[in-house]
């Protein structure tokens, strides 16, 4: 196949999958590049490992589910770094140890005033760990870009300091590694793991609590790491003073640095985060848009992000243009402080009720067309209002596995880019399903 024709199938391939999966497009899907095409295996070059781990985490099934449909044949997707730019940097490749969000950058951080002290503080931290505000605590209810900032200060402290040992985890994870340090007897080497680090970041401290043994090695793991300078950065969702049978002592050193709140972001911080969010997408929305789900969604931005989601999945299905009527018509019921919920019960309430078939036929083995239809559009309309997996959405319909969720939605996409009547009626059911008062 020539390069030429290659280049053309994945940019096909390319708008298909975020059609599919538009919770999950980013703009920088551009900069992928297709390593390799043929013969049932597409492989796909990515810039550096962030991107690949977040696309080998969120995005196989869609791409997989797009070149199949592009090609017509049954395709297996891979990602793997692509060496051939500048992804050899030593700093880059090593930020796959902790997962790093790709978009969890200080670039991509939208700074308010309910913000801007906590943000302007993790800065400060990246340019100098340990020297600055020792230890940084950063607090404030879920949602609001805690977990953001302490990425990006891995990310910058990394990209600065290359030789930096950085250990950035959940404080769950640091209790389950203590637990199996102590089961295996191998707690000198997860002592030596965690105290001889230059930055240890844990995410969601608060969850200490009540584990007396876990906290008797943190206060020794975090002594160690304080007296050698090196820098602490906690999260938690409320004060230090507040977490419920948290040691005194720990208190008192959490409290030694500076400890910094996040608060929900005010309307025009609201209004910028959703326009930003947009722009990593590749989405183009107007003022209007962006500003209408500043004042419908106001507890976070998980639900701002949220919303702008349902936005985009009910257009891409629709075929609607992004307009302020489609912004509506997409948070139409919700209650301003959240972003509804979508299940799988409610989309099979909704297909059941249109196709006149009961939950226990979609369930079953049947497989006369007025069975398999609408349990197929069970299936695409769940991969794609919902973010249950392949597997749980076939769970869901009689146990099926996730190759018939995939033969399913590929079908229906398929049908619905042939047919115009399928096309309108799967506009119309993810109206009802987006809309409860019409349930």
């Amino acid at each position: 196949m020539a390069a030429r024709e290659v280049e053309n199938i994945f940019v096909d391939i390319l708008e298909r999958a975020k059609a599919l999966d538009p919770a999950n497009t980013r703009k920088w899907f551009d900069e992928l590049k297709v390593s390799h095409l043929d013969g049932g295996s597409l492989e796909i070059g990515c810039p550096d490992e962030a991107i690949l781990q977040f696309l080998r985490d969120n995005c196989k099934n869609s791409f997989t589910r797009a070149a199949q449909h592009i090609t017509g044949h049954l395709v297996t997707v891979e990602f793997n770094l692509d060496h051939r730019g500048d992804s050899g940097d030593f700093a880059e490749r090593r930020e796959a140890r902790f997962r790093l969000h790709p978009d969890y950058t200080f670039d991509n951080f939208v700074v308010g005033p309910s913000n801007r002290l906590t943000h302007a503080s993790c800065v400060a931290v990246s340019q100098s760990p340990g020297d600055t505000y020792n230890p940084l605590f950063v607090y404030g209810n879920s949602g609001l870009g805690k977990t953001h900032l302490l990425q990006a200060v891995c990310r910058d402290s990394r990209r600065k300091f290359c030789d930096a040992i950085i250990q950035f985890l959940s404080c769950e994870d640091f209790v389950n590694r203590f637990i199996r340090a102590i089961h295996e007897g191998e707690l000198a080497g997860f002592q030596s793991q965690f105290r001889t680090v230059d930055i240890l970041v844990i995410d969601d401290i608060q969850f200490l609590r009540e584990r007396e043994q876990s906290q008797e090695e943190f206060f020794h793991t975090f002594n160690a790491l304080y007296n050698n300078g090196k820098q602490i950065i906690l999260s938690a969702d409320c004060s230090p003073a507040e977490i419920p049978a948290l040691e005194e002592r720990l208190i008192s050193r959490f409290n030694w640095g500076l400890v910094t709140r996040i608060d929900p972001p005010s309307y025009e911080t609201r209004v910028a985060i959703v326009q930003k969010k947009a722009h990593l997408r590749g989405m183009s929305i107007s003022d209007e848009i962006a500003e209408y789900i500043g004042r419908k969604v106001h507890a976070n931005i998980r639900e701002l992000e949220g919303a702008l989601t349902t936005i985009c999945a009910i257009s891409s299905m629709t075929g609607q243009p992004i307009t302020v009527e489609t912004a509506q018509q997409a948070l139409a019921g919700q209650i301003e402080s959240a972003v509804r919920h979508i299940s799988i019960t409610d989309i099979i309430e909704v297909v059941t009720e249109h196709f006149d078939v009961r939950l226990a036929d979609l369930q079953s083995k049947k497989r006369s067309q007025s069975i398999t239809l609408p349990r197929q559009i069970c299936m695409y309309l769940a991969r794609n209002l919902t973010k249950h997996s392949l597997e749980e959405i076939g769970g869901h319909l009689g146990g099926r596995d996730h190759t018939t969720v995939m033969h399913a939605c590929s079908k229906i996409t398929q049908a619905r880019s042939s047919d115009a009547q399928m096309h309108a009626l799967l506009g119309e059911l993810a109206k009802q399903i987006t809309q409860p008062s019409q349930l």
